[in-house]
């Protein structure tokens, strides 16, 4: 598991551990029991603090991806497919809604931007 920490963005260490690691679960990189690094070795191979870590672990574990137990570390949760689909839903809508304020502000039709959603959402990868 690579995680890349970035000292070009305002987004705390943390949180980028946070999304790189939702996002590998999301991706199915990373399957349901899966391990995940220990706060400890995590730490070191990125250079940061295990507070930072530990509270990117925090997160995850909250938000249902990962779990953890005293003894035998973290893992991939059995999460279920709703809260991802969910999470992937919320990703879509913020991405939705600033092409909404970039079609009104620019004065691009609600038809155009239904075509080109349609375009991208039917176009093979």
């Amino acid at each position: 598991m690579e995680i890349v920490i970035s000292s070009n963005t305002s987004k705390p260490i943390y949180e980028q551990i946070t999304s790189q690691i939702k996002a590998l679960i999301m991706s199915g990189e990373l399957q349901t029991g899966d391990p995940i690094p220990s706060m400890r070795a995590m730490a070191k191979s990125l250079h940061v603090s295990v507070i930072t870590v530990q509270k990117a672990y925090e997160d995850l574990q909250r938000d249902g991806f990962i779990e953890t137990t005293v003894g035998r570390g973290s893992f991939v949760s059995a999460s279920n497919r709703d809260f991802i689909q969910e999470e992937q839903q919320r990703k879509a809508e913020s991405h939705l809604q600033e092409a909404a304020e970039i079609g009104r502000t620019s004065g691009i039709s609600l038809d155009k931007l239904i075509e080109l959603l349609t375009l991208f959402y039917t176009e093979e990868a």
